[in-house]
């Protein structure tokens, strides 16, 4: 019955809203002009980059401000360390001997105390360096006393084992490590220049040693080999401080005119030419 009942000759626009009135202007189609909008997944290539280059100049501050902060608690910690030390004296403490030995420290040694931070683990393996060149040269008395009970024309060779023993340990305790120790303490040019001389001498005989002139022999190899490692090491950290031989040369002057005996000796040279020119003069003014 919908069949029916529908109007065939019925006009569609009637029943339309939309559409526009009679007389009306029809306006033309005009294309859609709108600007496209990125989504929100897409990003600038540009701004991109600013934004990593942005995160790692962050990331570059505060790794330096965490380590200026590192710094700053380091220092305070040494400044309360060295307060304490004032008050209650510096003792020395090396080497660590009895209460009751009849003999007693000769030095103070402390790293946490007298080196900075980043210089610390240097010197701790220059003294590792040290303590396992004073073994070797202990354990080469043994191997020329064996040398010696085999071979009876090596027993000049075992009376130098033992003068090296002797010698060359304190020798090497007091003319490079030391300097060192304090080069680095108190950032002094002066005993950079006195470690660098004096180790460059023991190198030489390292590298004699490990000839062996007859044999070949593995310590004293080792001990030239890491030798010149920890050279280049030291020397790298050297150039970082700012040292230079002029400033050597002034501490040396500087710590020569500060020193009591030459004060003495200089006061004493110029007061005994003041007398002989006032002898002088008044021996000419007779003539």
């Amino acid at each position: 019955m919908s069949d029916f009942d529908s109007n065939p000759f019925a006009d569609p626009d009637l029943n339309n809203p939309f559409k526009p009135p009679p007389g009306s202007v029809k306006m033309p189609n005009v294309p859609n002009t709108q600007p496209a909008i990125m989504k929100p997944t897409e990003e600038h290539p540009a701004y991109t980059q600013i934004a990593k280059e942005h995160a790692l100049a962050q990331a570059e501050l505060l790794k330096r401000q965490e380590e200026l902060e590192r710094k700053a608690a380091e220092l305070d910690r040494r400044e309360r360390e060295m307060q304490s030390l004032s008050q209650h004296g510096r003792k020395n403490n090396w080497p660590p001997l009895p209460s009751n030995f009849p003999v007693g420290p000769c030095f103070y040694q402390d790293f946490s105390v007298d080196i900075p931070v980043e210089f610390q683990k240097t010197v701790k393996l220059m003294y590792y360096l040290w303590m396992f060149h004073a073994v070797t040269l202990f354990l080469n008395i043994f191997g020329c006393l064996a040398w010696f009970c085999v071979d009876s024309a090596r027993a000049v060779d075992f009376g130098l084992s033992i003068l090296w023993f002797l010698l060359f340990t304190p020798c090497s305790f007091v003319c490079w490590y030391r300097p060192l120790y304090g080069a680095f303490r108190s950032d002094s040019s002066f005993r950079f220049f006195v470690f660098f001389f004096v180790y460059i001498c023991q190198f030489a005989v390292h590298v004699l040693q490990a000839a062996g002139f007859h044999n070949w022999a593995a310590l004293f190899t080792a001990s030239a080999v890491i030798s010149l490692v920890m050279f280049k090491k030291v020397h790298g950290l050297y150039r970082t401080t700012g040292a230079s031989f002029e400033k050597a040369q002034q501490e040396f002057a500087t710590g020569v005119m500060s020193n009591k005996t030459v004060q003495t000796a200089a006061a004493n040279a110029a007061s005994t030419a003041a007398s002989s020119a006032a002898q002088n003069a008044f021996k000419g003014n007779q003539i």
